[in-house]
């Protein structure tokens, strides 16, 4: 293990695998930008890296490598999109070129009868977006600038899964919340549903009130039912929720239920989200055409990719929808929004509990300062890793014999 070995051995074999700290990325982007050799970069090894932590975490991060220098890291990254990375793209990665990330995508997408949903596209996404990464550093700009993007800086919306909903302990967090700068809040009404009832409706717009009377009118309220409801329970709890004016009801379905989405966007003034589980543009203007949603979070680590999500927020520019992406992770999520127009993208989730920990191995934490995060003038995502948090760093992998 990494605890008894000497520094110097550790940082050696970090080197090795081609993981750099500090200002190496920034340099070693320069060297390639300056040297005009972008036309014949290639691509020469992708690995899926498990950090240990002294703490006995673990996470996993892909590593993209070129024979130019640069390499692209992005993560964490889930297993089941790991598990495909390593089973069914490394090999067609090899020898690409990684300017070229339009042509891969769609090669890749047209290979498999199924890369319309599920692990396939969330290993695309992470290839894309690690690709995303090391342009970032080849040309030394962050993904955000590359992309167009003048906002160094993007609101926030607290998140708050996991939070008591006992009235006082909800009062409580959401003005503790608002004193921290969030004007924007999301709680999740996802503990009742249809077997309990007109009762169950009552204690669901209940959270509705004591949340807008702990905060007042200046902040944006927001609910995620999470699956849990059917047409007429949603149809209820809107009716009477809506004079107390949330910003939306988030997945009060399951995605697969078009009709149910429709219907209730007709019923109600409370416009209705929905889209972590949407696999690629198609399904996105499906929802739009049909006049289904008015808020679109599509997750840049599920949805295809930072390549993507941007023809997702064209397409909602067109239907006049928001594009606020689903936050299971932020770096590729932040620099999208930041990319785009605010009437756009207005706002980057941060779930507040799930965030605390989840960068654990990345020397610069994203946490929001007054309800802002600032984005970083890094290359590419701005992630480097913080060596005094690891115990031991490997490629794993999970390919067939």
């Amino acid at each position: 293990m990494i605890d008894r070995m000497k520094r110097r051995s550790f940082l050696t074999g970090l080197a090795a695998m081609g993981v750099t700290y500090g200002m190496g990325a920034r340099a070693g982007a320069v060297s390639a930008v300056g040297s005009g050799k972008q036309e014949n970069l290639k691509i020469t090894k992708v690995e899926i890296l498990q950090l240990t932590g002294k703490n006995k975490k673990k996470a996993l991060y892909l590593k993209v490598h070129t024979n130019g220098g640069p390499a692209g890291l992005y993560g964490p990254i889930d297993n089941e999109a790991a598990i495909f990375v390593d089973r069914f793209f490394k090999r067609s990665l090899i020898g690409q070129n990684p300017l070229a990330y339009e042509a891969y995508w769609d090669k890749m997408f047209r290979a498999s009868r199924h890369s319309r949903g599920s692990h396939y596209i969330m290993a695309l996404s992470a290839i894309d977006n690690a690709l995303w990464d090391l342009r970032g550093r080849i040309f030394g700009l962050p993904v955000y600038r590359l992309l167009g993007g003048s906002r160094s800086k993007v609101r926030a919306y607290a998140s708050c899964l996991g939070f008591s909903q006992e009235p006082s302990a909800l009062r409580a967090k959401a003005q503790e919340l608002k004193r921290q700068g969030y004007r924007h809040q999301k709680w999740f009404v996802r503990d009742r549903g249809p077997k309990f009832g007109p009762e169950g409706v009552e204690e669901d717009v209940k959270v509705v009130r004591l949340l807008r009377e702990a905060v007042g009118d200046d902040v944006d309220l927001m609910f995620d039912a999470f699956w849990q409801w059917d047409l007429q329970y949603a149809l209820a709890w809107t009716r009477r929720a809506e004079q107390y004016n949330p910003r939306w009801i988030e997945e009060p379905f399951q995605t697969a239920n078009l009709d149910a989405f429709i219907e209730l966007s007709r019923e109600t003034s409370i416009p209705v989200a929905t889209g972590e589980h949407f696999y690629g543009r198609w399904d996105v203007h499906k929802f739009l055409k049909a006049g289904a949603i008015m808020v679109v979070q599509a997750d840049p680590e599920w949805c295809g990719g930072v390549s993507e999500l941007v023809k997702i927020c064209t397409l909602a520019s067109v239907h006049g929808a928001n594009v606020i992406p689903h936050g299971h992770s932020l770096h590729a999520a932040m620099h999208v929004v930041a990319s785009q127009p605010i009437e756009v993208c207005p706002l980057v989730e941060y779930l507040i509990r799930k965030m605390s920990s989840y960068y654990n191995f990345e020397k610069h934490q994203l946490r929001p300062v007054d309800g802002i995060l600032e984005l970083p003038d890094r290359p590419g995502f701005g992630i480097e890793l913080d060596e005094s948090k690891i115990a031991d760093i490997r490629p794993v992998s999970w390919r067939q014999s």
